[in-house]
């Protein structure tokens, strides 16, 4: 049963509003998470790679972890990776200060890492964590794996490791992790990262998703969880039919992360759509692809 696991069911990898001079909007950033902590979701995950940790400097990422936890009750995991393992610790600190349930961290990223670093890497870090700590697996951005072997290993000798999310677009890799390791560790949550792969995630014993549709639509992910708990199946294949329609908007513009934050400025209107990748703003056609999509 996901009630067994610490995290469970919808979490949403929060993007982070940027206004027109290019500096976080903790206005906007506090509007959305009013609306994230009001859909019925499950959690709310701070800085990930829709949230632009890449582009922000430690001072903004210390900031937001300090301000985001105010915006919201829902549990909440800080993303807190850096290349610098001093920077990680550091960030990982200030999350468990300032209230967060856990952290979450990817492999050193740009140097690609085999299966031994990688073990060496998390087994070291869970020596200096003071808390819960997930992995994040993002082979197509590390280009490393963290596969099931090793999150097997990982979860029977760090018992703070309470977690990962398998951002693998191959739904058989993430129930790979959780067959694995659910007869070791009922409170450990596997979440998919990907919208469409929640409902097969949940059906393998997986814990569920952390995906950015999240953002966008949160009360049809909690819907899906309600469904589920209920054990109203025909309810969850038509909810997963629309996860698998909505996806389509990973096909519009050039930068999924301006796409959802422009899909957030036309629906509700709170913030910018604002990125700082650059050139990612949709052109007419495409934010009239987006609307149709979104039935605005």
């Amino acid at each position: 049963m996901v009630e067994k696991m610490k995290f469970f069911g919808a979490i949403c990898p929060s993007v982070i509003p940027f206004g027109d001079n290019g500096q976080i909007d903790l206005t906007a950033l506090e509007k959305h998470m009013v609306r994230l902590s009001d859909s019925g979701i499950n959690g709310i995950l701070l800085s990930g790679t829709i949230g632009e940790f890449a582009t922000m400097s430690i001072r903004e990422r210390l900031m937001l972890i300090r301000e985001c936890r105010k915006m919201s009750d829902l549990p909440m995991i800080a993303h807190v990776s850096s290349t610098v393992e001093e920077d990680t610790l550091h960030l990982a600190d200030v999350a468990y200060e300032n209230g967060y349930d856990a952290v979450m961290i990817l492999p050193q990223y740009y140097y690609a890492q085999t299966p031994r670093q990688l073990l060496s890497y998390f087994q070291s870090l869970d020596s200096k964590l003071a808390g819960d700590w997930f992995i994040y697996n993002f082979p197509a951005r590390t280009g490393c794996d963290v596969d099931a072997a090793i999150v097997r290993e990982l979860a029977q000798t760090c018992p703070r490791f309470i977690g990962i999310k398998d951002t693998v677009d191959c739904a058989s890799h993430t129930r790979a992790i959780i067959r694995q390791v659910k007869p070791l560790r009922e409170d450990f949550s596997v979440f998919a990262g990907f919208d469409e792969y929640f409902v097969p995630t949940l059906m393998n014993g997986g814990a569920g998703v952390l995906s950015g549709l999240n953002n966008v639509v949160p009360e049809l992910f909690a819907q899906i969880m309600r469904a589920y708990n209920e054990g109203n199946l025909t309810e969850v294949a038509g909810l997963h039919q629309e996860t698998g329609r909505l996806s389509g908007i990973y096909t519009i513009g050039d930068d999924f992360v301006s796409t959802i934050k422009t899909a957030i400025s036309r629906k509700y209107g709170y913030m910018s759509p604002a990125s700082r990748n650059h050139n990612g703003q949709l052109t007419t056609s495409q934010a009239a692809s987006l609307d149709s999509l979104l039935g605005i």
